[in-house]
């Protein structure tokens, strides 16, 4: 039987930051509730990831971007379980405007600034992938879940 081809959900995450600090969001849906994460999203159908990532950026906090201003920096492809599989393509916004608002109070319980040497515990562990590639500039790609 030949294998099927993977069908990956492609994420994009916008690492928004402030010289030595990074905006995170507190989760507020179902899957890690109460846990930190990137500004993120879904990538929507015939959709320049560039122009998906700028999109939920400002979905997500009124903040906005030229997606021209979005610099790809990392890739971690995550496996999540047995049955589903995500490409998430980690952004810097290095030039943007506005003031961080959390525009989805059902998805999101805050907005918060921290330092890039002391982040919190509690980032759910593929963003936390990126975002470790990203400040630690571990290379372009991270494989996480499939050991």
């Amino acid at each position: 039987m030949k294998p099927q081809p993977a069908q990956p959900v492609i994420d994009t995450h916008v690492i928004l930051r402030d010289a030595d600090t990074l905006l995170l969001s507190q989760r507020g849906g179902s899957y890690g509730r109460g846990r930190r994460h990137l500004p993120t999203g879904k990538l929507d159908r015939a959709e320049a990831l560039s122009i998906g990532g700028a999109r939920e950026l400002l979905e997500e906090t009124g903040v906005e971007v030229d997606p021209d201003h979005l610099r790809l920096d990392h890739v971690v492809h995550h496996r999540q379980n047995e049955a589903m599989e995500r490409i998430g393509f980690f952004f810097v916004a290095t030039l943007w405007s506005g003031h961080p608002v959390n525009r989805e109070p059902a998805k999101c319980l805050g907005l918060q600034w921290f330092n890039i040497h002391d982040l919190p515990d509690d980032i759910i562990e593929y963003p936390k992938e990126g975002l470790l590639g990203y400040l630690h500039d571990h290379g372009v790609l991270t494989e996480h879940g499939w050991a």
